[in-house]
């Protein structure tokens, strides 16, 4: 019933069916991409994180319902992580709850959970807590295109206050406005429903909406949405632009210096491989750096 664990539901058996087929196709070096992207950016990052209030909160139908569900993703991640990690996940497979059997010798996870909690939780610890009967339909049924929507609207928006915060070198203790321009009553539901998330996760102030962005804004584009972030009197713009300069000069710096050498008929011809592909990492590095120095520079000069 809970949006949130209706998107981890939804993630595992997405992350279930991209596993199972890049094994099939023996595409071994993906199946494991795969896994660790959601075990750690989907799960640990993200649902731990958002489940938090509701596990710290008093006793609840909730609270009983996310308990099972992280007890089941768990189970899950157990069983598509045990062909890359068999020892591990097998001794974990006997420690978190009570179980019938092997881990080895568990299905795999082709079926998604409509759970149904049969036992108390016999440990304080949240990842040892029920055990669940899983009378499941097929994953496919499982899919939540509804949550998520929300689920996922929520986590870009987050991750972009997050990133441009750290563009614009704004220190954690400070916190700023938000203002959703535009939003629809889905939005509006939804911002309202994630309010103290949003605020405690992207240090935010007051959460608003408006029908156009205010002045001195920077706007992000989240999933067709604006939000803006009023910026004038948060940080001193003049002095901000004149660190992004500094830092954009350096950057290109740091690629025709790399340039230099491996346009170097001789340093490439005598330079072992090694230092070869460190040149064009610090390339990379560099040109990624550059682009977000841009990028950076455009929200400010939006926000001007």
């Amino acid at each position: 019933k809970e949006t949130l664990n209706r998107w981890i539901a939804h993630e595992t058996a997405r992350a279930t069916r991209e596993v199972t087929e890049a094994i099939q196709a023996y595409r071994f070096n993906d199946a494991a991409g795969i896994m660790y992207r959601f075990v750690w950016n989907i799960f640990c990052d993200w649902y731990l994180e958002l489940a938090k209030p509701v596990l710290m909160g008093a006793d609840s139908p909730a609270k009983a319902e996310t308990q099972a569900s992280i007890a089941w993703a768990r189970d899950e991640i157990l069983k598509l992580l045990h062909p890359f990690m068999p020892f591990l996940t097998e001794e974990l497979w006997g420690v978190t709850a009570r179980r019938e059997g092997l881990l080895a010798l568990a299905e795999w996870p082709l079926k998604a959970p409509a759970a149904t909690i049969i036992e108390p939780a016999i440990s304080a610890d949240p990842l040892a807590m029920p055990i669940v009967v899983l009378p499941a339909p097929e994953l496919e049924q499982f899919s939540d295109p509804a949550a998520e929507a929300e689920i996922g609207w929520l986590i870009e928006l987050i991750s972009a206050i997050r990133s441009m915060r750290a563009e614009m070198n704004i220190p954690p203790a400070t916190l700023f406005p938000l203002v959703l321009v535009g939003a629809s009553a889905d939005i509006k539901s939804r911002a309202e429903r994630w309010s103290d998330v949003m605020k405690r996760l992207a240090r935010l102030g007051d959460i608003s909406f408006a029908d156009r962005a205010p002045d001195g804004s920077v706007q992000l584009l989240v999933r067709g949405e604006v939000a803006a972030i009023p910026l004038k009197g948060v940080i001193d713009l003049g002095a901000e632009k004149v660190r992004l300069d500094k830092e954009l000069a350096k950057a290109t710096a740091d690629i025709q210096r790399v340039d230099a050498k491996l346009g170097n008929e001789k340093f490439v011809a005598n330079a072992p491989e090694e230092v070869i592909d460190e040149q064009r990492e610090k390339r990379e590095e560099a040109e990624s750096r550059k682009a977000k120095i841009l990028e950076a520079l455009e929200r400010l000069k939006g926000a001007e």
